[in-house]
């Protein structure tokens, strides 16, 4: 009879670069999560490794952290982390540019409070959410909930677009484009621009400050609870965008004004 063959037999002959040198490192006696302490990463990444030929970006610094050990060199993390700092490359686009950052596409911030009766609460302070080209098209739920939890609580809305530099009416930075924000505009390489903006009633030097969020929530309800569409169309409404552009990215920013 045939011997059955063992699952997963020939795996460790698929692994990837990044996985055959931190497996060299597991046998130096360091773990998965040791070596992501060395790059830098979470141990999440280390194990796609293995699980999704991820780390591509990582092998350099593998291997000079490899060499390193082998040779006899410092094996604590703190100096693997420092050389693995070094040798560590950005991730690419398939057009070959450096490839942004991911973050979380939502997060809220709350404080805790005690209320007139005692009890500790946790109160809302602050939500971000942003939404890209992709989830734009698909109405962009995730941002809607923002502006509505910062409606209930009388707060205050900020947000940020990108769309191509010639689709803006005004030069970049100008205080008539943005006023009440710090006006760091991002340029990119693909002809696109990112721009934030808030209300500003107190006149230039007095600081960010965002639009009401129970009007600005008005504004979107008013565009069938499309975000991106209320935001053009303030934004064209008011000189600032021309009717034909498309916003590829949207951030909306919330908060609650300490009083």
């Amino acid at each position: 009879m045939t011997p059955r063959q063992r699952r997963g037999g020939g795996r460790r002959e698929q692994r990837n670069e990044a996985a055959r040198l931190t497996d060299e490192l597991i046998a130096e006696g360091f773990n998965k999560k040791q070596v992501a302490e060395i790059l830098g990463r979470n141990a999440s990444l280390v194990s796609q490794f293995f699980t999704k030929n991820k780390g591509a970006s990582m092998v350099e610094a593998l291997r000079a952290v490899v060499q390193e050990v082998q040779a006899g060199g410092p094996r604590d993390i703190d100096s693997l982390k420092r050389l693995a700092r070094g040798h560590v490359r950005p991730r690419l686009t398939k057009g070959g540019e450096v490839a942004r950052v991911r973050r979380r596409n939502a997060v809220r911030s709350t404080r805790t409070v005690t209320d007139e009766q005692g009890r500790r609460r946790k109160q809302w302070t602050s939500s971000l959410a942003r939404a890209g080209k992709q989830h734009i098209a698909s109405g962009a739920s995730r941002l809607y909930p923002i502006i509505a939890e910062a409606a209930e609580n009388n707060g205050k809305i900020g947000f940020t677009v990108r769309a191509l530099r010639s689709m803006f009416t005004h030069d970049a930075g100008r205080l008539a484009d943005s006023p009440g924000v710090r006006r760091n505009v991002v340029q990119r390489r693909d002809g696109t621009e990112e721009r934030a903006y808030g209300a500003n009633v107190g006149g230039p030097g007095s600081g960010e400050q965002g639009f009401d969020a129970v009007e600005f929530k008005a504004m979107v309800d008013a565009a069938g609870g499309d975000v991106t569409a209320a935001v053009k169309g303030w934004l064209v409404e008011t000189g600032r965008m021309h009717p034909e552009a498309e916003i590829v990215y949207l951030e909306i920013r919330a908060w609650k004004e300490n009083r």
